[in-house]
């Protein structure tokens, strides 16, 4: 399971990545950010009202859990990966306006008792997104002690792993989107086109870091 990424890329880059087009950007002076953890704000990049338009926002990340899940708990942490499409509590979020790109520069999964965290790098310094799915105003209690509040939340997708990712972390990893075309696919394609990008990302594309160059 990824609880921590880093994304680097300028908004700058990001409107150029996605160029023409109408372009909203409502996040401010975004600064790098090295550590992404869960329930933090990051940058989404998601459909906006015009045809066409993408909005840059920020949001918190985690998504609303699963009822069956909260039963007898008092807050909602929220689900930061999501791995089973086919669940009715995801299939809601499937269409193209809950769908987002999440930049990502490189990302972190457990290494093991003892051995902290391993970290994995897009290969090339190239712009990648995780494809990501989320909600906009939705209210719930995240810590007893804020109480009821309504946010802008998003997850991403995750899948087997490939062979980068694989021995240190072989249960997932997340889905990385690194071609224009699988951009455009996830942010506009119907379900049954966009489904497939729910695939490893290809092992030359990523690269393991050394614990000394985090």
């Amino acid at each position: 399971m990824c609880n921590l990424y880093s994304s680097f890329l300028p908004q700058e880059a990001i409107r150029r990545l996605f160029a023409p087009g109408h372009f909203v950007d409502s996040t401010g002076n975004l600064p790098p950010l090295p550590e992404i953890w869960p329930d933090q704000l990051a940058p989404i990049l998601h459909p906006g009202p015009d045809a066409g338009g993408l909005v840059l926002a920020m949001a918190r990340w985690g998504m609303p859990t699963p009822p069956q899940y909260l039963v007898g708990r008092k807050t909602d942490r929220g689900v930061t990966n999501i791995r089973n499409t086919r669940s009715a509590h995801w299939r809601r979020w499937l269409m193209p306006g809950n769908r987002c790109l999440v930049p990502v520069t490189r990302f972190a999964e457990p290494g093991g008792k003892g051995r902290g965290n391993v970290w994995f790098a897009v290969a090339g310094e190239r712009p990648a997104f995780f494809a990501g799915l989320w909600v906009s105003g939705w209210t719930s209690v995240r810590k007893m002690k804020d109480g009821e509040t309504t946010d802008d939340l998003f997850g991403f997708l995750t899948t087997e792993p490939n062979a980068v990712v694989a021995p240190h972390h072989p249960r997932a990893m997340p889905v990385i989107l690194t071609e224009p075309a699988d951009w455009q696919t996830w942010l506009r394609a119907p379900w049954a086109e966009a489904r497939v990008l729910q695939r490893p990302l290809e092992d030359e594309l990523l690269e393991l870091i050394e614990p000394e160059e985090v």
